[in-house]
């Protein structure tokens, strides 16, 4: 098991914890919006740190990325498996051709 995968795996198991004794419970009680409001900041700022060129300060904002980006995910009952597959579904396949089989939106390229 990866370490996403058994983060992942921790933040499911928060998900009907009490959100007084656990950040991510906290963020559950919320509701999915602010999950995904907290993804929102939390992206900022790694680009912020992108732009400035503070490498350990980058690492750090993009942990609190990942994270975040699962815990939204978990809100919205995604898992990292269907992510990942999806992933997968795409590998090898170029970037501009996949975004434009998609109709033009994001991809990851």
């Amino acid at each position: 098991m990866t370490t996403l995968e058994r983060l992942a795996a921790t933040i499911a198991a928060r998900k009907g914890a009490d959100p007084d004794t656990s950040w991510t419970a906290k963020l559950f009680a919320k509701g999915p919006e602010k999950c995904a409001e907290k993804f929102g900041e939390e992206a900022v700022e790694a680009i912020i740190e992108a732009v400035k060129g503070d490498r350990a300060r980058l690492t750090a904002e993009a942990a609190d990325v990942l994270y975040h980006l699962l815990v939204m995910l978990a809100a919205r009952d995604v898992a990292l498996a269907d992510v990942l597959a999806e992933l997968d579904r795409r590998e090898g396949t170029s970037g501009l051709a996949e975004k434009a089989a998609r109709g033009g939106a994001g991809s990851a390229e």
